[in-house]
């Protein structure tokens, strides 16, 4: 009888990490994922630079923002500037990142340049601030589905990245800023201020679409707690589906003075959709918890979503 009973466990266990096998994605899942997503990034960046931006004389930022202006002052084509200009940092790129990377960026980049002289995008509207606008949404999602394909559309990325690595008062994004400054000036010099004011307008349309779909409605929040009734709300939180770390501390400082006393401090990681959730939880338990909450880029491993609701 145990010999059966063995027997028929080892069958269902066989047949479950056959199941699990089974509903694995095949290797040309992701492969064929990130070619759609940089094809379908060039032809919205394609809609946005013809459909929008280009009849308008407006420019993006980085280096997309160079070849328009450039287009716009000495008259070349658009589809060439973009991959002339581009090509020096995507060797950068190869040295400094990866052969993949560079190659599915210089494959995206040249596929823009084609679609741009093939492809015939209608000229959407007259309206400065509608193209200005969704110019850069166009562009702001083909750049954010190239990236999620593991491409770029514009190396600019990539110029930041390796000037940030050899400065230590430089970030990623103070370069890019920098960078868009000289830019944006450039245009109002040779063009007109208030072509460079819609350019502006449509730079901040282009990176905010960029943001949502690199970091998604999910864009992760860290929260650190500070409560006498951490058990409590430690319970609660777990029982809600969220991790939670507890992080021995000591309390410093109190309403009676300076004290130095053991205090173990909560820390978890939840989307920012759940943030309401969450403080309504701990005032719940107790109002005058202390509470500090900071956006983070991302996450891996670890428990960060909460349970379903029913």
């Amino acid at each position: 009888m145990v010999e059966r009973y063995t027997n028929d466990s080892r069958c269902l266990l066989s047949l479950l990490l056959t199941f699990a096998h089974m509903s694995q994605r095949p290797a040309w899942f992701q492969p064929v994922k990130n070619f759609a997503l940089i094809t379908l990034g060039i032809l919205s960046a394609g809609m946005g630079l013809k459909g929008f931006l280009l009849s308008s004389r407006f420019i993006d930022g980085g280096v997309t923002g160079v070849s328009m202006l450039l287009a716009n002052v000495i008259g070349w084509p658009l589809a060439v500037l973009i991959p002339v200009i581009n090509l020096p940092f995507i060797a950068l790129g190869y040295r400094q990142i990866g052969g993949q990377f560079a190659l599915k960026s210089a494959v995206a980049i040249v596929g823009l340049s084609v679609c741009l002289a093939v492809v015939p995008y209608p000229d959407v509207t007259p309206d400065l601030l509608l193209s200005a606008i969704f110019g850069g949404f166009f562009i702001g999602l083909g750049i954010g589905m190239a990236m999620r394909g593991g491409a770029v559309l514009d190396g600019t990325e990539i110029a930041a990245l390796l000037i940030s690595r050899s400065s230590h008062l430089l970030k990623v994004s103070d370069v890019i800023l920098l960078l868009n400054v000289v830019i944006f000036g450039a245009a109002a010099f040779f063009l007109t201020i208030e072509m460079a004011l819609y350019s502006i307008i449509t730079y901040f349309a282009a990176s905010k679409m960029i943001d949502f779909l690199v970091h998604g409605l999910e864009q992760y929040t860290a929260f650190l707690i500070v409560s006498p009734l951490h058990p409590q709300i430690q319970t609660q939180l777990v029982e809600m589906g969220w991790g939670v770390t507890v992080l021995a501390g000591q309390q410093g400082h109190d309403k009676q003075g300076a004290r130095q006393e053991a205090h173990d401090v909560l820390y978890t990681v939840i989307t920012r959709l759940e943030i309401g959730r969450l403080k309504a939880i701990i005032n719940e338990i107790d109002p005058d918890a202390f509470m500090i909450q900071y956006g983070i880029n991302d996450v891996s491993g670890g428990k960060v979503k909460s349970l379903p609701l029913h």
